[in-house]
């Protein structure tokens, strides 16, 4: 098997089509079926309210990442824009907190895996959450495109499925939603602690920009998926909180799965469709997705010296990194084995992320400096202070709910979360003193 080493190898066959069910497959599994239940309890019935406090975040934090992604095309995604408009420096900062932030591809095996059980019981959880790793691993080391089948006909099930439990749902909700004990009970704290959560859920679509390479027309198709798939599925998030925190008390389904409720509404018929087509198909649609663009940024790291360039190995028949997907796969599984908290898988996730999307928010601001020319002929050019204005108030944003989050960390999950960005910054401050670093232009003007 003969082996390519750089991003501009990847072939560019994704429209705006695979691209947007990438998009919506990516985001609805990661939220609605693995965050929501955790969401409730902080903030009960009000999970709609965060939710849509969510969606603002995520807008906010988007609308600089359109302006990037609209102007040009980054084969690195969110680590090729921090190395040009930041430095190298933090390009090696990104690389390393991503790999280990994307533990959380555990999340979604996990979660499917608890779906299972609440149809199945008696099943072995463990090894559930092993055979879809497994399963969605092979599937992309058979290509991209062999993927995004995969992925259209689980994303047109799944929302089936989801627009099924809104509608038995909603009749179902008691009267009196917006009042009484069950209501905001983590005060406007947990209100808005809730609402950084569910970011992780409902800006999901945004990972499209590490798709670039193999995009064919990314400056175009990227920014209008970001933009149509996130207000999609924030009104369906909307509606399914509503749901599953308004028919039960939240007692009982404070930290609990979407099955807890969907069994009381739904005819068993239905009830066993929303748990594979809706559940299962939302995070396998995630997982799926997540290892086809998780690996964009390491390949890159690997061309760059950030990491051995062996790693970044790509099989000329199928244009996969497959020593890449095979090293998350098994960074994935440890998890599992060890039975990690998935609250605790999340939590991390989203705030070593969110640290990230800060800085990159900020760097937006830099393209008229750092590309004046390639910028100025961009279908998003925006004034200087338009500009400014939107990557300051997306930074903003994020290290506001960054903080939210981390006020409500337990104690070990915060020494965690500092661990892991202190050895990411000592880690790429080394490695770029060691010489090994030569990053290559990895964007490209359209």
């Amino acid at each position: 098997m003969a082996n390519v080493r750089s991003t501009k190898e990847l072939d560019r066959v994704l429209g705006r089509k695979e691209l947007m069910s990438i998009a919506v497959g990516q985001t609805i599994g990661s939220g609605i079926f693995a965050l929501l239940g955790i969401g409730i309890a902080m903030t009960g019935r009000s999970a709609n309210l965060a939710m849509l406090a969510g969606a603002m975040f995520v807008i906010l934090i988007s609308i600089p990442n359109i302006f990037v992604g609209g102007t040009i095309r980054m084969r690195g995604g969110f680590y090729t824009q921090l190395g040009l408009l930041v430095n190298k420096t933090c390009s090696g900062f990104f690389i390393i907190v991503h790999i280990l932030a994307w533990t959380a591809l555990a999340l979604y095996a996990l979660s499917f895996a608890d779906y299972t059980l609440a149809l199945i019981p008696g099943l072995n959880r463990t090894l559930i959450a092993f055979l879809m790793l497994t399963f969605f691993y092979i599937v992309n080391m058979l290509g991209i495109q062999s993927a995004a089948k995969v992925q259209n006909i689980m994303a047109l099930v799944m929302v089936i499925a989801l627009t099924v439990y809104i509608a038995y749902g909603l009749p179902h909700v008691q009267p009196g939603y917006f009042g009484g004990e069950d209501f905001m009970t983590g005060g406007l704290q947990g209100l808005f602690a809730a609402g950084a959560l569910f970011t992780w859920a409902i800006g999901g679509a945004n990972v499209i920009i590490y798709l670039g390479a193999e995009a064919k027309n990314p400056t175009k198709d990227i920014p209008v998926v970001i933009i149509v798939a996130t207000l999609l599925i924030a009104a369906f998030y909307a509606l399914m909180a509503t749901v599953a925190a308004g028919v039960l008390p939240i007692s009982e389904v404070a930290g609990q799965p979407l099955s807890v409720v969907a069994e009381k509404i739904l005819p068993r018929p239905i009830y066993i469709f929303f748990i594979v087509g809706g559940a299962m198909f939302a995070l396998t649609t995630t997982l799926n997705a997540a290892f086809g663009w998780v690996t964009k940024p390491i390949l890159q790291a690997c061309v760059d010296g950030w990491l051995p360039s062996w790693l970044g190995a790509i099989s000329k028949k199928y244009k996969t990194p497959y020593i890449i997907l095979t090293l998350l796969y098994l960074e994935s599984l440890v998890p599992v084995f060890f039975e990690f908290n998935i609250s605790t898988i999340g939590n991390m996730a989203v705030i070593l992320n969110n640290v990230l999307f800060a800085i990159i928010c900020f760097s937006a601001a830099r393209m008229p400096a750092l590309i004046p020319d390639i910028w100025n002929k961009s279908s998003f050019h925006v004034s200087h202070g338009t500009l400014m204005f939107w990557s300051v108030l997306g930074g903003v944003a994020t290290l506001g709910q960054t903080m939210l989050l981390f006020s409500v960390l337990k104690p070990y999950e915060m020494v965690g979360n500092v661990v892991v960005v202190v050895f990411a910054l000592g880690y790429s401050i080394l490695r770029m003193k060691s010489g090994k670093v030569d990053m290559e232009i990895s964007y490209e003007e359209m």
